[in-house]
């Protein structure tokens, strides 16, 4: 296992030539490994496990993601069961569910787990939060997790592209004395392009944290108050979205990603870079009390609560739909999809 130095602080950071899938498959040849759920991850990773070759079966209630893994392949009575018959069949039982799902479905598994058996998480959830959740592991198997940063949909775009995605992994609970060999093997075999150590807590809170902040709360809030900004001093809708979300999505966020912040302030306009550089501690130091805020309301439970008490509503599914159809009818994402239909690639060809 390899350590990275990170300003200052090492880590513990295994790649795929320290942990080649040969070895995964090795380690994995005697295990039955039963995906619970077949959500974006779920579909995932179990899909990805059977291309590597590994022992996959897929635990479903009947619906319409059985029908989902009827038309990926996955075969009744030989690799695709109800979740009760996966879990019993299951050396390793990955925890795929909903969080509100694994809540409601934990009894039924809980009974299935045979002593060494693994039980894995995708988000340390349902075990932080136990005491909303009630998922309180038995002593004798082992408890881990392998998170992948990134949606399902990455988890296997990524690894048909062959690049893989990052993951971090941790051990909760080591009863075989196996559990981190287990752990880095299944992580390998889901496509993950290196892998780095945490905790059940610190996953589920940086997590939490992340998809409320920049990678989605934020970063939609930001978009549209500056949005909003431009239409209020007459810029067209068009001008409005390609200079919130357009140039950000289509080009500044990949350099970003391929050079870091640094080089992309190095090769902007000199009044980009003066003004980039100098906005930006406004606001870092305006969000900075909201972030804290964040933070303390994920450490404490209220968000968990939030999730599990709104997930278990009846009336769920149609109150989620109203609130994403106020964001799809919102001037600023049909002139969005108005945009998209322009791009090169959507050109009708002639």
């Amino acid at each position: 296992m390899g350590k990275m130095n990170f300003s200052g602080v090492e880590e513990e950071v295994i790649t795929r030539e320290e942990f080649p899938l040969e070895k995964a498959r090795q380690v994995l040849k005697d295990e039955v490994v039963a995906v619970l759920g077949y959500g974006t991850q779920g579909m995932a990773q179990s899909l990805n496990m059977r291309d590597n070759g590994i022992n996959v079966i897929v635990g479903l209630k009947e619906g319409r993601s059985w029908e989902k893994a009827l038309k990926d392949g996955w075969q009744p009575g030989k690799n695709l069961f109800s979740i009760e018959e996966a879990a019993r069949r299951g050396t390793v039982i990955q925890y795929l569910l909903s969080d509100a799902a694994q809540k409601m479905v934990w009894p039924v598994v809980k009974e299935c787990l045979n002593e060494g058996d693994a039980l894995y998480f995708s988000h340390g959830f349902s075990v932080v939060y136990k005491d909303q959740t009630g998922v309180v592991p038995p002593k004798n198997v082992d408890v881990i997790l392998v998170a992948p940063k990134g949606s399902g949909a990455s988890v296997r775009a990524n690894f048909l592209d062959g690049s893989g995605i990052n993951s971090s992994f941790a051990v909760y609970q080591d009863y075989t004395g196996r559990a981190t060999e287990r752990t880095l093997a299944l992580g390998i075999a889901i496509g993950s392009g290196y892998l780095f150590r945490t905790d059940f807590e610190h996953e589920v809170y940086s997590d939490l944290v992340g998809e409320r902040g920049i990678l989605m709360g934020a970063l939609a809030g930001v978009m549209e108050a500056q949005y909003n900004t431009l239409r209020k001093y007459g810029h067209t809708p068009s001008e409005a979205f390609n200079e919130t979300v357009e140039e950000l999505t289509q080009s500044l966020i990949r350099l970003v990603a391929q050079n870091g912040m640094d080089w992309m302030y190095s090769n902007c306009s000199t009044t980009a870079q003066r003004g980039a550089l100098d906005w930006r501690h406004r606001f870092r130091n305006a969000t900075l009390p909201v972030f804290e805020e964040l933070y303390q309301s994920v450490r404490s439970g209220e968000e968990t609560w939030n999730v599990l008490e709104a997930n278990s509503a009846p009336d769920y599914r149609e109150k989620l739909e109203a609130e994403l159809k106020d964001i799809r009818d919102s001037e600023m994402w049909q002139a969005g999809a108005v945009v998209r239909s322009l791009r090169p690639e959507n050109w009708k060809k002639g």
